[in-house]
């Protein structure tokens, strides 16, 4: 028997009502993260089931409408259309996190600077979100990188025309350090970024807890290398690589960016290049090691990344500097790459608070751009599958990219300049 019109709207509402304000607390945060995850994400298309789903309602009991249910329903879409709304502030938010992290005449230095129509939201995409794919791009899949299975494979997302001296996307997946996989993460990015002539990459990397720290960041390294012996063969440049990722991936793609060539994490491969020209990590954890205190991060240092993710022997009491090795909060200095940090307001498993901490630290001590946007209503892992917020987000960390892409040609004048597609 189907739950009735006053129950399916009760839910609707609640579900609704979790979007616009998630409870707060580690004992809540995972429900209420899926929960308005989805709900965020698929306003517009939750909107559209309230409307249809009342109209039956009223078609079908005509005169005896429950009074209840209709006023559950226009609250439910009453919040629906405030989701959209707060959705659509993103364009805004990332175009001016831009203007005042890289400058305000930033797109000037763009090869296409943004139009009307590249600003817009683009609702025909969105109208199948879960349909991932482009026929503009190849994928290659795959690909190992070093020994060791499927943990260390690899993805290479390529135009379908063929392009030479492309400059280079690094996807890295999240998954709290235990789980995920290289096809469920960053696919809208890197389809848009591919489709514009980049190379994408994305990449497996080991899992805890049978893999213990710092097996995750050095195989994200050993795929670096991968990269830069091996990108010219699909059509990449290996001297620009940017990197991005999102949760325990924006971890390891921050600390990817701040570790360059760092010894102690490129055990039999030192003379490895492993610079990052970029980096664009999404709701990242960046304070590993809970130095700055937050409960939030003490808390997921202790039921997670101690327990979990480094070895049994080593608590973080007495081995504090192996924790402090592996925090991206810990590991800023003056030659960090190009940043665009990216976190929800709304993030209930990475709270906004400490992307706000490593983006103060960072800004102070970097001599390079340092962007941070804040996305209004965004959950955790906003931008997995197409929406109207990871839409301007991608559009936005494109241009990003590209800016970085082009001070770098620019540095690089002796290269020869990727032919436009």
């Amino acid at each position: 028997m189907q739950p009735s019109f006053v129950v399916r709207q009760a839910l609707q509402l609640a579900l609704t009502a979790n979007a616009l304000k998630p409870p707060r607390g580690a004992r809540t945060a995972v429900p209420a993260f899926f929960a308005g995850w989805l709900t965020g994400e698929l306003a517009p298309h939750l909107l559209a089931l309230t409307a249809a789903d009342t109209a039956a309602h009223v078609a079908r009991h005509r005169g005896k409408s429950s009074k209840a249910g209709l006023a559950l329903a226009a609250a439910s879409a009453a919040g629906l259309g405030t989701l959209i709304a707060q959705s659509q502030r993103a364009r805004d938010e990332i175009e001016t996190a831009l203007t005042e992290g890289i400058g305000t005449a930033y797109a000037d230095e763009l090869e296409h600077p943004p139009s009307p129509t590249d600003l817009a939201t683009p609702w025909g995409q969105l109208a199948m979100p879960f349909r991932m794919r482009d026929p503009a791009v190849r994928r290659t899949r795959d690909i190992a990188y070093a020994p060791g299975g499927k943990r260390f494979l690899l993805d290479v997302y390529a135009p379908r025309e063929k392009v030479t001296g492309a400059p280079i996307l690094l996807q890295v997946h999240g998954g709290a350090w235990v789980i995920g996989n290289k096809d469920q993460q960053g696919l809208p990015l890197m389809l848009h970024m591919a489709k514009r002539g980049w190379i994408c990459i994305a990449i497996n990397y080991p899992l805890s807890p049978a893999a213990r720290w710092p097996a995750h960041i050095v195989a994200a390294k050993r795929a670096l290398a991968w990269i830069r012996d091996n990108a010219e063969s699909y059509g990449g440049d290996p001297g620009f690589v940017a990197v991005t990722g999102g949760s325990a991936g924006g971890h390891l793609a921050a600390l990817l960016a701040l570790t360059a060539n760092d010894p102690a994490l490129q055990p039999g491969f030192t003379e490895a290049d492993t610079s990052i020209q970029a980096c664009a990590p999404h709701y990242g954890v960046y304070d590993f090691a809970a130095t700055s205190g937050r409960r939030s991060s003490q808390t997921r240092l202790k039921t997670l990344i101690a327990r979990h993710v480094f070895e049994a022997d080593k608590d973080p009491v007495n081995f504090l500097d192996d924790y402090i090795a592996a925090s991206p909060l810990d590991r800023i200095t003056e030659d960090a790459p190009p940043f665009f940090v990216i976190h929800g307001v709304h993030d209930s498993l990475v709270p906004v608070g400490e992307a706000r901490e490593f983006v103060r630290r960072l800004s102070e001590k970097s001599q390079r751009e340092v962007a941070y946007a804040e996305i209004s209503g965004a959950q955790h892992a906003f931008d997995v599958f197409p929406s109207i917020r990871s839409a301007h987000v991608v559009r936005g960390v494109e241009r990003f990219l590209e800016w970085a892409y082009r001070g770098w040609l620019r540095s690089n004048a002796h290269r020869v300049r990727r032919p436009v597609t």
